[in-house]
């Protein structure tokens, strides 16, 4: 890993979100490229990235085949077949063809249909169906809707099946069929490695026939809160006691992502113990996160005890919530290194410090390919994982500060022009909580913005799909 984010010019600046995002893509970098893949059956493969790209076998659909119910023809059979009273031609059924069961028998003749069910492959000699609702079947001898069976020969042209169609006029050549390969063809490139399995992903991997896949190992990642002030949830509140929030929070979006989390619990203010307990982390895990007890400024044991096991960065973001920020590298058995992040304390600042940096970092190091280009100023950003943002319509003044990034909480709504208007959640301050319980975005006001006003666009950041919420 570069260990230029450790120069110590970054802590005596503030530095902006890009330039942060640009340093941290960098410096993981190389442990992105050199990350465990396994094999995992398909049925399990859904949240995973996929490891290789997956080239089609086959054709998909396999065959050439009918898209509804109806008969198979030649196009050039209905001008043949036209009869002297309306929009309608007659033609010769020899036989069917269904769905699993195709026919076996010669190709069509001239003046010929065969019955075709939806899926079912078309015959040779045929190149349009025909929908069932324009037909009408009879038989000459009075036996009505008699069919040979597939592999037999047509009877008798006096005898045989014989079907009218209406609206012969409105049947175009090739219509209602599905070419081999029309969705997949053999050989093409169907998935890129670094893509994340969605329900979607398994279902056209599935239609390939692939059983097994070969995935990125997911994440495993340990996490813990310190200080003697922390309490677990369900321990009596002493006096001047918090509840530990942030560890819960970040558990739970680290198991949305399909992390493997290693909750370490709550560490005291003891320097041994933490050297200890970090230690143990970077043995057994690929990241470690903590909050609170970082920041510039602060004389705790989280500090010395981060610098006795590696490397320690101190950072000022010119954003809010989150202004400070620690990342480090703690070191491991034959040389590895591993990644460490320092959140703020503040419940709000640690989820949105989470939500910039640490998300695209796990995506990165999962495996996961960019979700965006790289601008031309900072290639290798790790900018590029950050979750997408929309464009929208601001629903009421926002202010900020002109130097620095500000992140509300935000709700979206239609306006009665149908625009996607978004307002915040009410308080904005970086302990309340229950903004981001009822935020679905977090709004971007850009530094060099003091305000924007109702009705100017704004850029948003979706919590949805596999972001936090």
């Amino acid at each position: 890993m570069s260990l230029s984010c450790f120069d110590p010019r970054f802590g005596e600046r503030m530095l902006s979100v890009d330039e942060a995002l640009a340093v941290l893509g960098g410096s993981l970098a190389k442990l992105a490229a050199t990350r465990p893949t396994q094999r995992v059956p398909l049925a399990q493969a859904v949240g995973h990235a996929l490891a290789e790209p997956v080239i089609s076998p086959l054709d998909v659909p396999a065959q050439t085949n009918a898209a509804m119910d109806g008969i198979a023809l030649a196009h050039a059979s209905l001008a043949a077949g036209a009869l002297d009273e309306g929009d309608r031609c007659q033609l010769r059924v020899i036989g069917s063809s269904l769905a699993g069961h195709p026919w076996t028998g010669r190709a069509l003749a001239p003046g010929e249909a065969l019955r075709i069910t939806t899926g079912a492959a078309l015959p040779a000699g045929a190149d349009s169906v025909v929908m069932q609702e324009q037909l009408d079947y009879f038989t000459p001898d009075a036996s009505p809707d008699s069919m040979l069976d597939a592999d037999s020969q047509a009877g008798d042209a006096e005898t045989a099946e014989q079907v009218v169609i209406d609206g012969v006029s409105s049947v175009r050549a090739g219509q209602n069929v599905r070419q081999a390969g029309e969705d997949i063809a053999r050989g093409s490139d169907v998935i890129s490695a670094g893509q994340w399995l969605s329900p979607a992903a398994i279902g056209v991997l599935a239609s390939l026939g692939l059983a097994e896949l070969t995935v990125h190992r997911p994440l495993r990642v340990a996490i813990f809160s310190t200080g003697d002030e922390v309490t677990a949830p369900g321990e009596p509140l002493p006096a001047g006691g918090i509840y530990d929030a942030n560890r819960f929070s970040l558990t739970a979006a680290l198991h949305a992502e399909g992390v493997e989390v290693l909750d370490l619990g709550i560490l005291r203010d003891q320097r041994e113990a933490l050297s200890i307990a970090l230690r143990d982390a970077a043995a057994r895990a690929d990241l470690v996160i903590t909050s609170g007890g970082v920041s510039v400024g602060e004389a705790d044991h989280v500090r010395s005890a981060l610098e006795a096991c590696g490397q320690l960065a101190l950072w000022r973001i010119a954003m809010r919530p989150g202004r400070p920020l620690a990342f480090g590298v703690l070191a491991a058995e034959e040389g590895r290194q591993v990644p460490f992040f320092g959140l703020p304390g503040n419940p709000v600042a640690t989820m949105v410090t989470y939500l910039q940096f640490v998300l695209p970092a796990l995506r990165m190091l999962g495996g996961l390919g960019p979700l965006s280009p790289a601008p031309a100023d900072h290639p290798g950003t790790l900018a590029c994982w950050q979750s997408p943002r929309l464009q929208m319509v601001a629903g009421e003044t926002l202010r900020s500060r002109p130097e620095r990034v500000d992140y509300h909480r935000g709700r979206v709504t239609l306006d009665d022009q149908g625009r996607q208007v978004v307002t915040t959640t009410g308080r904005q301050g970086s302990g309340i909580l229950t903004s981001m319980l009822a935020a679905q975005c977090l709004i971007e006001i850009p530094a060099g913005c003091a305000s924007l006003q109702t009705g100017d666009p704004v850029m948003v950041q979706w919590l949805g799909t596999r972001g936090l919420s």
